[in-house]
């Protein structure tokens, strides 16, 4: 390396030098300059602040002065106020004992009149004591001789007491007896009259007589002879397929048919008129003609059952029913036909049941159906009520209904007004004039056990059944029976009556006592 070199090195070297020194004086005086301006800074903001807090100390002295001289202000406030509420209090607590100073004086004057009269009270009661002393004395006495002059001792005077109340009550209890029953009566009978004649008037009815046989009219006493036929054997042929009697005897210009089934008395009625009108009698004519009369009597069944429910307004029966109902047209009870008094009892009932406020379509409804066990009771075992119930249960029918039909004899109890109704207008429709034939004979009995079930009561001295046995007048001993008593005897007739007696409708029992006095003026 040459000289020069090393010259132009050392040069560049100490340049560098030079300039290094030179930046580090700058940034150094720069650094000098920054911190004295800093110092300088920080020495007023802590001049400022000494300021400050001169001032703050000043502000809060200022400010507990003022505090402590309002404390002070509220304190003497406060302390007037108390020392004013104690004045009153204590001027209160004055007034107090004064008014229980008062008090205590009343209570010691009441003290001392309760201790006088105490003392009257402990004297008196001595008084009252002795006196009852001799209270209860004057009661032995008493008892003592009236014991001496009834010749009765003091059990017997009670047992004869108590038999004279005893008979009194029971007086009393005949009297008020008598006078619910005629007052519920009276109320009854004319609410149960009014009801029974509104449906009356609402359902007229005629009624007619039916029998068990039918009489069939011939043109000629000759064609006897051609309806008996060869050695009978158009009669037997007749009996057999039609189930019927066929009687031929000496009534001019005519013949019997006889009976029980009327279903199978009007077919062979039907087709005896057919055999008459047509004049070909032989057997086979005779059963051609039953099949055609079997024909048509069902076809008036189905129609007359379908009639009956139209004319009700019973409506959703089932077809056997109506069936059943149309064969009750050729069914009589004593002479009255089945199907128009069942048609009477449901308006009946429906009548009833609108003037009471009851159910008037079930009314209506078990009303149609109470006999249709009439039907076919002669082919089933049991009373016709009993037939009709399973009848209807057996088709469908709603359960008041079947409860109806079962109840409407009093074969079972009655559980619904419905029921109830349907048994009176039974009653009723059996009971119009001209509505059952009765036989002179039956009649006559009747008469006679009405009379024999009074007759049997003691103290009764006649009895007539007048009204055609709808009335039994009683005539009693005066003597034996009393006037309260003859409502017992009567109540006890009626009961034996109902007991006993199978009629239609009511019968009215009548008792009379009569007391007379008779004197001779001389």
């Amino acid at each position: 390396m040459t000289l020069e070199t090393l010259s132009h090195i050392l040069y560049l070297n100490t340049m560098a030098v030079l300039i290094t020194g030179f930046v580090a004086l700058v940034l150094f005086l720069f650094l000098l300059q920054r911190v004295l301006r800093l110092r300088q800074q920080l020495n007023n903001t802590q001049q400022e602040a000494e300021q400050r807090v001169a001032e703050a100390r000043k502000q809060l002295e200022t400010s507990q002065r003022e505090t402590e001289v309002a404390a002070k202000e509220k304190i003497l406030q406060v302390r007037q106020k108390v020392e004013q509420e104690v004045e009153e209090q204590r001027a209160e607590l004055e007034k107090t004992k004064r008014r229980l100073e008062q008090r205590e004086d009343i209570i010691d004057t009441r003290q001392r009149e309760l201790d006088r009269l105490s003392k009257d009270l402990s004297g008196r009661e001595e008084q009252l004591e002795q006196q009852r002393q001799q209270i209860e004395e004057l009661t032995v006495q008493q008892f003592e001789e009236l014991e001496r002059i009834a010749a009765l001792s003091r059990s017997e005077a009670r047992q004869e007491l108590l038999d004279r109340l005893n008979e009194e009550l029971r007086q009393e209890r005949l009297q008020f007896i008598q006078r619910s029953q005629q007052q519920a009566e009276e109320q009854a009978e004319r609410l149960a009259r009014n009801t029974i004649v509104q449906a009356i008037q609402r359902c007229a009815v005629d009624h007619t007589s039916e029998t068990t046989v039918s009489v069939v009219p011939l043109s000629s006493d000759d064609m006897k002879g051609r309806i008996i036929g060869r050695e009978g054997r158009n009669i037997r042929h007749f009996e057999q397929l039609s189930g019927v009697d066929l009687i031929v005897d000496d009534t001019p210009e005519a013949v019997v048919l006889s009976a029980f089934d009327p279903v199978r008395r009007e077919v062979a009625r039907v087709a005896l008129e057919n055999l008459i009108r047509d004049g070909r009698i032989h057997p086979g004519r005779i059963e051609e003609m039953i099949e055609k009369a079997q024909q048509t009597i069902e076809t008036r069944i189905r129609e007359a059952g379908e009639a009956a429910t139209l004319e009700t307004g019973v409506t959703g029966v089932h077809p056997e029913i109506v069936r059943l109902l149309g064969k009750l047209q050729f069914r009589t009870s004593f002479g009255q036909n089945v199907l128009r008094h069942s048609i009477e009892v449901s308006h009946l009932a429906g009548a009833m049941a609108g003037e009471i406020g009851a159910r008037v379509a079930l009314a209506r409804r078990a009303g149609l159906l109470h006999d249709i066990g009439k039907a076919i009771d002669f082919e089933r075992e049991g009373t016709h009520a009993q037939i009709g119930a399973e009848i209807c249960r057996t088709h469908g029918e709603r359960e008041e209904v079947i409860h109806a039909v079962a109840a409407h004899h009093g074969e079972v109890d009655l559980e619904s007004v419905e029921a109830a109704l349907v048994q009176a207008a039974d009653a009723i429709s059996a009971a119009r004039p001209g509505a059952r034939r009765e036989t002179l004979e039956n009649y006559l009995k009747r008469l006679e056990s009405l009379e024999d079930i009074a007759m049997a009561f003691a103290g009764v001295e006649k009895v007539y059944a007048i009204h055609a046995g709808r009335e039994i007048r009683v005539l009693v001993k005066p003597e034996d029976i009393s006037d309260l008593s003859t409502y017992e005897l009567a109540r006890d007739m009626a009961g034996r009556i109902e007991q006993e007696m199978n009629y239609p409708g009511q019968i009215r029992v009548t008792v009379i006592r009569e007391t007379r006095a008779i004197e001779y003026a001389k």
